[in-house]
């Protein structure tokens, strides 16, 4: 039997809920903390995942472009051999600890990137909170697809940097410098492919208008082409067009799209019709005079009530 009162108390330790939205400083700083804390806890199992993953083909995929060189470029030689050396004991722990991390942060992106929007959706409009699902979906996949881009002109890129070195020279990487630079590679062209996203975002919520994407296209393509240059690991000009091509597509999509936006935008507020009128002006009244059937003064009526 339950206690008279007990579900009073328990009704009472919720908060209520604010009507207007409004938090203070440290209910902000709690709120942050606690999905810090969910996002860092996500990428920590994410991570042990990957860890036991490595093993079990995740190492063996990290490899295959260098193992898919031709023999003189690999050390050991011969069909099978693309071994990588390790000049440290504990070189193979940080290397699968690194490979890991990756792996977790990439598998647990759709988590954090949903706590990071949890936390900045408040501040916005209702119709502005549900881009959320789709903001984590599309960010997620641009991702993914820079990383697969990357990893595909891999092994070009290898054989294209490797083979300058010329004949009577021999290939030895070794697993840190193989490795860091495989990451370093996926995470430029993932990161890189998420920067048109950010144009599209800033444009949803009203920061960043049409008018002026279209005006600095130019600057923007460029831009682009010099961000490439400086983000891609191996410097050369076919990692660097591989990165600046779907780089520059998907920046005249992001135009696109917030010329889609603005129009709609500008075709809600012309309906409303008072969008430039501030909170403490009256609205504007239509004074024009409306069109009748049957004017009241007509040249018949007044005919008639004279002659009466």
């Amino acid at each position: 039997m339950n206690e008279p009162g007990r579900g009073t108390r328990a009704r009472r330790r919720k908060a209520p809920r604010d009507p207007e939205a409004t938090m203070t400083l440290v209910a902000h700083l709690t709120e942050l903390r606690n999905r810090v804390a969910k996002a860092l806890l996500a990428l920590l199992v994410a991570t042990a995942v990957a860890f036991w993953w490595y093993e079990h083909g995740l190492g063996a995929f990290i490899r295959a472009p260098y193992c898919g060189l031709p023999a003189h470029l690999r050390y050991g030689g011969g069909e099978t051999g693309c071994g990588l050396l390790i000049t440290d004991v504990f070189g193979g722990v940080f290397i699968r600890l690194k490979v890991a991390f990756l792996a977790g942060a990439v598998l647990s992106a759709p988590f954090w990137l949903y706590q990071l929007w949890a936390f900045i959706t408040p501040g916005l409009k209702r119709t502005e909170k549900r881009y959320g699902v789709g903001f984590v979906a599309v960010s997620t996949l641009l991702f993914a697809a820079g990383a697969v881009l990357a990893y595909i002109s891999l092994s070009k890129g290898l054989q294209l940097l490797l083979g300058l070195a010329g004949d009577g020279v021999v290939v030895a990487l070794t697993a840190q410098d193989y490795i860091g630079f495989v990451l370093s590679l996926l995470v430029a062209f993932g990161v890189s492919f998420e920067v048109p996203l950010i144009a599209v975002a800033l444009n949803l919520v009203g920061v960043l208008p049409y008018t002026v994407l279209a005006r600095s296209r130019r600057w923007i393509f460029f831009l682009t082409i010099v961000f490439s240059a400086f983000i891609t690991p191996t410097q050369d000009p076919f990692t660097m067009l591989l990165m600046a091509g779907p780089m520059i597509l998907l920046f005249e999509g992001a135009i696109q799209i917030a010329r889609v936006v603005d129009k709609r935008r500008a075709r809600r507020a012309a309906i409303e019709g008072f969008h430039d009128v501030s909170d403490d002006e009256a609205s504007p009244l239509d004074a024009r005079p409306s069109a009748l059937d049957q004017p009241l003064d007509s040249p018949t009526s007044s005919t008639s009530s004279t002659r009466g």
